[in-house]
């Protein structure tokens, strides 16, 4: 079955790169993304799978493929929202859609996963066991999609679980992986700071809110450098001062927003804690009123070190020239709410090399300028084949 999957991957790698466009001309948002769920579903219309639409807080779609002996049940999934981000690539098959764009590649991961389910699903017979397919919505903006699928139970019965990222940090033909902890947990900070307003040339008579401020955002800085154990990875960025007013009057009120970034939940309960301090503090220092939220939106992403170690083994025995190298990569502070499967269901988050060709400072995932090389798609449409096939025994 192996060879055959190969086989049928590489004759509709031109089908991935059709279907990639398609999805990049027409992004839609997190929880908005109706037109491209209907896309999917109507993929698999009339293909021998169940489907299951809706799933979750938004329009995640659930493809279950029986295979033809009862055995384990393996998850795959892709995420297929976009991000609110004005398209500057210039590309023939520039988002249609102003102001949203898909940035993270998450068109990418759509693609392949379609293609290699529509193949599993022609091959099902000789598969001893299940595999769902998640077409994930909703995991740029907390809460996610992740929580709310496995929340739903639908995933009750998967015994291990699968996903690919599309990263330019190597050319296509690198995939990567990491065990344990892999990718950061993410929070979100605010911070009211309510002082008294007054009059610039009179500070005696005022608590001025945005000297308060200023020093909450340096002492929050002191958390990692000072409070953390040095091994461990955190990271306080107040990416937001609201604090605009006019050059001689004192300002009563001030917000701050800020994005919090652990590898554990250890990391992440004392980050809280101390921020939560130096709120108080500045409080009895400056006489002013702090109101501190601190939401946490993903948890770490744990790679389970068995599943991984089985990754690794199975892409490095692949002897296939599209799969070139298998490398380990560092823990990457980003976040994915891939986490939330994980964190239920043992499993692998690995990672596919998308640098254009001849681009040696590729634009990261995010950035406006944002590409992937497209093939890419074939080289994760491989590796996920490959992981399947070793699962289930299927290497003839």
């Amino acid at each position: 079955m192996k060879q055959k999957l190969m086989s049928m991957l590489e004759e509709r790698k031109e089908e991935m790169i059709r279907i990639r466009r398609y999805l990049h001309e027409h992004p839609e948002l997190s929880f908005q993304e109706e037109k491209t769920a209907q896309y999917i579903m109507d993929f698999y219309k009339g293909k021998e799978v169940d489907i299951q639409a809706n799933v979750g807080n938004g329009y995640g779609v659930v493809v279950t493929i029986n295979g033809g002996k009862p055995g384990k049940t393996i998850a795959l999934r892709a995420d297929f929202d976009a991000l609110p981000i004005t398209e500057e690539t210039g590309l023939p098959f520039q988002s249609k859609n102003e102001g949203v764009m898909h940035a993270c590649a998450h068109d990418g991961h759509t693609a392949y996963l379609l293609v290699l389910a529509d193949c599993l699903i022609q091959l099902k017979d000789e598969i001893p066991g299940t595999v769902k397919i998640i077409h994930q919505h909703a995991e740029e903006v907390p809460p996610g999609g992740a929580n709310s699928i496995v929340e739903s139970g639908v995933l009750n019965d998967v015994d291990n679980i699968f996903g690919i990222h599309l990263l330019p940090m190597h050319p296509a033909g690198v995939v990567g992986y990491h065990s344990g902890y892999s990718m950061a947990g993410r929070a979100y900070l605010k911070v009211e700071i309510q002082g008294r307003g007054g009059h610039g040339s009179s500070p005696h008579k005022a608590n001025d809110a945005i000297v308060a401020g200023a020093y909450f955002v340096t002492a929050a800085q002191t958390i990692v450098s000072r409070r953390l154990n040095p091994f461990d990875m955190g990271v306080i960025t107040i990416g937001s001062f609201d604090g605009k007013g006019t050059f001689n009057v004192i300002r009563d009120h001030v917000t701050l927003e800020g994005d919090i970034r652990y590898m554990s939940n250890e990391t992440k309960e004392i980050m809280e804690t101390e921020l939560r301090r130096i709120a108080a503090g500045i409080e009895a220092e400056f006489g002013v009123r702090c109101e501190l939220t601190f939401t946490p939106d993903y948890p770490p992403l744990y790679n389970d070190p068995d599943v991984t170690a089985f990754v690794k083994k199975c892409l490095e025995n692949a002897n296939d020239p599209d799969i070139q190298e298998v490398v380990e990569y560092p823990m990457l502070s980003p976040s994915d709410d891939f986490a939330y499967y994980l964190e239920q269901i043992p499993g692998c988050y690995f990672y596919v090399g998308c640098t254009p060709k001849g681009v040696e400072q590729p634009y990261f995932n995010h950035h406006p300028k944002f590409d992937i090389d497209e093939d890419a798609l074939l080289v994760a449409a491989k590796a996920v084949g490959y992981v399947v096939c070793a699962y289930y025994g299927l290497d003839s």
